[in-house]
């Protein structure tokens, strides 16, 4: 039995110590905030509550599989999972809409087909199907193994290229084409092309850079579902810290890990701020990787030959500028829990969120907008209110100053006034509004995708510090909550089997 101190207490982590504590193990977790969960956060008021994280989960079998093997009681007994259904509903500029069924690929179809024409499914279909060629490539990889020592094979793009007509269109072979390049060139349609765009600009990746693997991203969602846990997001976090308690997991809030102690060259424990050490034969740490080269005083944690971080979270990363309404009078019965209203100038707003060329960004006036209508009694004090979130995908840093508070409150004006072609009459039911601009420690980030020489791949797990480990979304195999979860699988099984392991079968 080994103890296993645990830098922070998010998804990844929490996944990672509560199967490492099942297998014998003596975990403890050291998190500076006061609370656990990290992203997946819920904000509360006067009877109304609003997920500020992720507000749906893909791939629950992630946490099915997890709740398994750490106890007899499977997820389902622990927190009430339901299917949104329609997944979504998206308005288009034009004024077309179009609601899309939860897990139907032929129902996303005809849904498709009845809102922007005949064609329209069919093409949307045949771009799914070329989806999933990407995904089974990669799906372990991907998201079942740990990183592979020869990662650049993964730089090679999986989606496969359409067979083109004309005197060089012979054949059919992986492509180098960007998600913007394949969605003009397979869709036509631009509200077809905004509907996948928009996938990629959820996860915090700009279209027009990210490969044309990101397909796998509607993909996920189309095939897997949507699915919301009754009492929002944060209570699937809650259920977790509470698995990772029953089975002896110790926890301390308000502990900030200034440095990984060495021993022999390898980890050894962790000194907290206050000046203890807390030893321990493995550190898992999960933080960004920046944060854990700063842990350890120097001494890169990865060799020239793995995949590198970058030069920090803020400076590659996205946020989430986030909206919380609280209506008076009902949820109507037909509210789609879902809607995202597009914006009418892509352009402009790719180019305020992640920039195009050498000068300064400007903000788009009207971006897009996600909005979520829960039906969650536990979101309202009562069924004569109504708990409404608004998140739009904004830069961390410039062009909009977020401690201005004039200025955000400006952005958040027109995003209400944005979310009224999901919900009619939406300012003249606002009780109150609260603004939560994006949190320096709440970057926005997506999963690991192959192609692109591999710049969309995150640092392994395992560390050329013998006893170190990565782990959470700044990690393999990358962000949000199915994938934070796949990340403390790995992590769990490089400790119990050794490094040599290659992942479940």
């Amino acid at each position: 039995m080994a103890r296993i101190a645990v830098i922070g207490a998010g998804m990844g982590a929490m996944a990672a110590a509560a199967r490492l504590a099942v297998a014998g193990h003596r975990v403890a977790v050291f998190e500076r905030g006061a609370t656990h969960g990290g992203a997946v956060r819920r904000w509360e008021r006067d009877g109304f509550a609003f997920d500020t994280g992720p507000g749906l989960l893909h791939l629950p079998a992630v946490y099915r599989d997890l709740f398994l093997k750490t106890g007899r009681e499977p997820l389902e007994s622990c927190i009430e999972l339901s299917q949104v259904d329609p997944a979504s509903r998206h308005v288009f500029p034009d004024g077309t809409a179009v609601s899309l069924p939860n897990a139907s690929r032929a129902g996303v179809l005809t849904a498709l087909d009845e809102a922007l024409g005949a064609g329209s499914g069919e093409r949307w279909s045949a771009l799914v199907g070329r989806a999933r060629e990407a995904w089974d490539a990669t799906r372990r990889p991907l998201l079942e193994e740990p990183l592979w020592q020869d990662w650049r094979v993964l730089g090679r793009d999986p989606y496969p290229a359409v067979r083109r007509r004309g005197l060089f269109g012979r054949g059919k072979g992986p492509t180098t084409a960007t998600l913007a390049e394949v969605a003009r060139r397979e869709l036509a349609d631009p509200r077809l092309i905004a509907l996948l765009e928009s996938h990629a600009l959820a996860y915090g990746f700009d279209p027009r850079s990210a490969p044309a693997s990101a397909v796998v991203l509607p993909y996920m969602e189309q095939t897997f579902g949507s699915w919301y846990p009754r009492g929002g997001m944060r209570a699937l976090a809650d259920a977790l810290y509470a698995r990772c308690l029953a089975r002896k997991v110790e926890f301390s809030f308000g502990a900030a890990v200034t440095g990984i102690v060495e021993k022999d060259g390898r980890a050894s424990g962790v000194e907290l701020a206050d000046g203890r050490v807390s030893e321990a034969e493995f550190v898992v740490a999960g933080v960004d990787p920046v944060q854990l080269v700063e842990l350890c005083r120097g001494r890169e944690p990865w060799g020239a030959d793995d995949v590198r971080p970058g030069p920090g979270p803020a400076d590659r990363a996205t946020a989430r500028l986030t909206v919380c309404l609280a209506l008076r009078g009902a949820r109507p019965e037909d509210a789609v829990h879902r809607t995202v209203v597009h914006t009418a100038d892509r352009t402009a707003e790719l180019a305020g969120v992640f920039g195009d060329g050498p000068g300064p960004r400007t903000p788009c006036n009207r971006p897009t907008v996600t909005v979520l209508r829960p039906d969650d009694p536990a979101s309202r004090p009562d069924d004569a209110h109504e708990a409404v979130t608004l998140t739009a995908t904004v830069a961390p840093h410039g062009p909009v100053d977020w401690h201005d508070g004039e200025a955000v409150a400006a952005v958040a004006e027109r995003m209400t006034e944005i979310a009224e072609a999901a919900v009619p009459g939406l300012r003249e039911r606002v009780q109150w509004r609260e603004v939560l601009p994006p949190a320096d420690d709440a970057w926005v980030t997506g999963p690991a995708l192959a192609g692109q020489e591999g710049r969309f791949l995150r640092p392994g797990n395992r560390t050329r510090i013998p006893g170190l480990y990565a782990v959470g979304g700044w990690s393999h195999p990358g962000g949000g909550p199915a994938h934070a979860g796949m990340s403390g699988a790995i992590v769990a099984g490089l400790i119990v089997n050794g490094d040599d392991w290659h992942g479940s079968t």
